[in-house]
């Protein structure tokens, strides 16, 4: 039944990270259009749809390889922040969190010990917080 579309898309590229990243940057700029009543918008969020199924539907295998491996590189700091930001909400059921006074490094310490003296690993400095 679906044997068509299988053999229609034997040796083109598929969908990756950048695609799915412009199908929902289109919904999103389609939907902000719909409630702001921008019909410019509506024809803009057109842009990014399109040139995601050009890349999905493309042969070229190595050139969209590479500009998924570029967007990786430009989205990995800000995924890393986030999942950064995630972690520390994980761990404040547990743990405080502190900059170190001299090289503004971030630091866990376990809660519920009191008065500790903490030792930055980074720069050695010490400083006392109450945890």
């Amino acid at each position: 039944m679906m044997d068509w579309l299988r053999r229609f898309m034997v040796g083109r590229y598929g969908g990756d990270q950048l695609s799915i990243f412009l199908l929902v940057l289109s919904i999103v700029l389609t939907l902000i259009s719909r409630i702001a009543g921008v019909s410019i918008l509506m024809t803009i969020s057109y842009i990014p749809l399109f040139v995601a199924v050009y890349r999905m539907l493309s042969k070229d295998l190595q050139k969209r390889s590479m500009e998924n491996y570029r967007f990786a590189i430009f989205v990995s700091p800000i995924y890393a922040k986030f999942k950064n930001i995630q972690s520390h909400i994980k761990g404040l059921k547990t743990h405080k969190y502190y900059k170190c006074t001299t090289c503004k490094t971030m630091l866990r310490v376990p809660k519920g010990k009191g008065k500790i003296v903490i030792t930055c690993p980074q720069c050695k400095d010490r400083f006392t917080r109450k945890t």
